[in-house]
């Protein structure tokens, strides 16, 4: 089954954050330029995001803000925590994609 990695999810985290919530990891230029703030912040969602990923989300293919998405879409199932933790993955998405540091 996959599972999310801190590589795949720069803007959840994520999306992520989604969350910043991520299922593989995934190699991407665009991923080393985050800046270590940004990469703090989505490790920091994936943490808070982890079990509504693996329990809602795990099929979905990390990249694009793909992960919050579903987790959008699954807000009425969210943990307290996650659902908290949204406004600030969309930001965080929001950041990666201004910055062209999305992965796709």
């Amino acid at each position: 089954m996959p599972r999310f990695s801190v590589p795949s999810i720069p803007a959840l985290a994520l999306a992520g954050s989604a969350f910043i919530l991520a299922a593989h990891p995934v190699a991407c230029s665009a991923q080393a330029q985050l800046s270590p703030q940004m990469r703090g912040e989505a490790m920091t969602l994936m943490q808070i995001c982890r079990s509504d990923y693996d329990r809602l989300c795990a099929g979905v293919q990390p990249g694009g803000g793909r992960i919050i998405a579903c987790l959008h879409e699954h807000s009425h199932q969210l943990s307290a925590a996650c659902g908290q933790a949204m406004p600030r993955a969309d930001a965080l998405r929001n950041s990666a994609a201004a910055a062209g540091t999305l992965p796709k």
